[in-house]
């Protein structure tokens, strides 16, 4: 049973992915956003999936205990893990900024203090500028950094930009486009290599329905 397994975290994600299976023809039956089971099968056997936590789902995949994950960029890129990155379901579209206070950024200054859920996005995207950046690394209200002094700006993941604004802040600059992509086992890409790329053109004539649906 499972010839593929899938790591795919509860939520949004999970809810818009499953959508897509279904229409595909990949069907998880005991699923329901409520339950608690943590491993499913397809309804043909031929998958088998587990859900875990967003963060982890790279590091599932990058260690063989999935052959296949699909996750945000955001995850994918902090992670730091090497898989390979196959498709991009355009689910979850967003991006990295770097936002403060109106007026308050100063490339010029000697070191910045940056705060962000994100530190290992943050401190490679000042390291190809060529800055010295301090990172706090914060799990929650980002946004309050900058206004009480913490740091000097932040980099978060917008995707109206409202909540930037309604606190005060601006956007400086775009990091990274974000969405939800489908990331691949290396050793799992070449030993079950049909099976893998079987499921992906599933996923992609699902993605393309779906765009002309969409385009009338």
């Amino acid at each position: 049973m499972g010839n593929i397994t899938l790591a795919l975290a509860k939520g949004r994600t999970a809810e818009s992915t499953i959508d897509l299976l279904k229409k595909v023809g990949i069907d998880f039956q005991d699923f329901h956003e409520d339950t608690r089971k943590l491993v499913f099968y397809s309804e043909d056997a031929s998958i088998k999936l587990i859900f875990v936590k967003a963060v982890d789902v790279p590091t599932y995949v990058e260690k063989g205990a999935a052959d296949i994950g699909i996750a945000g960029k955001d995850n994918i890129l902090e992670s730091q893990t090497d898989v390979y990155e196959l498709l991009d379901l355009k689910i979850g579209q967003c991006k990295f900024v770097v936002a403060g206070k109106e007026g308050d950024f100063s490339p010029a200054k000697q070191r910045l203090t940056v705060a962000s859920k994100y530190p290992n996005i943050t401190e490679q995207h000042f390291r190809k500028k060529g800055m010295d950046v301090e990172t706090v690394k914060l799990n929650g209200s980002v946004e309050l950094a900058p206004l009480i002094g913490l740091s000097d700006v932040i980099v978060d993941i917008v995707e109206t930009g409202n909540t930037l604004k309604e606190n005060g802040l601006a956007i400086f600059e775009d990091v990274e486009k974000i969405s939800t992509r489908l990331i691949v086992n290396k050793a799992s890409f070449a030993t079950k290599s049909k099976d893998i790329q079987r499921f992906i053109n599933r996923l992609k004539e699902g993605l393309e329905a779906e765009y002309e649906n969409s385009n009338g």
